[in-house]
């Protein structure tokens, strides 16, 4: 095969079946959990094999420790701390952080946007 770029049709196939592999894990996940596990390992070798970015909201749905589909409640934590979520795995216990500060600072834009509008209006 030639050097250089791939293809835009095979990329798209793959960031297809990436996102297919994905939605299986997460039906598979209560009938058969090893199968949901290998369906999860499928898409990350697909993504890197075409270097693809797999999207936040799959990103964040498997352990980047031991590989594994992530079910809140059932084999993973969800706790809020210190303006970050934690998202803890049952299977191997790493603990990943995603911070939302960025969602906090503009919660309080806004409030002080509606605080100095409101004291305009009354004036």
């Amino acid at each position: 095969m030639r050097r250089g770029r791939r293809q835009k049709w095979m990329i798209k196939i793959a960031e297809e079946r990436v996102n297919i592999l994905f939605n299986r894990a997460q039906e598979e996940f209560f009938q058969n959990r090893e199968r949901s596990h290998r369906h999860v390992q499928m898409a990350r070798d697909i993504a890197q094999k075409y270097n693809l970015k797999i999207e936040p909201t799959w990103n964040r749905r498997y352990c980047k420790n031991c590989h594994k589909f992530l079910q809140p409640g059932t084999n993973s934590q969800v706790r809020l701390k210190n303006s970050s979520v934690e998202i803890k795995c049952l299977e191997c216990g790493e603990i990943r952080r995603i911070p939302y500060t960025r969602e906090k600072k503009e919660k309080r834009r806004r409030k002080i946007e509606f605080h100095t509008i409101k004291k305009g209006n009354n004036e």
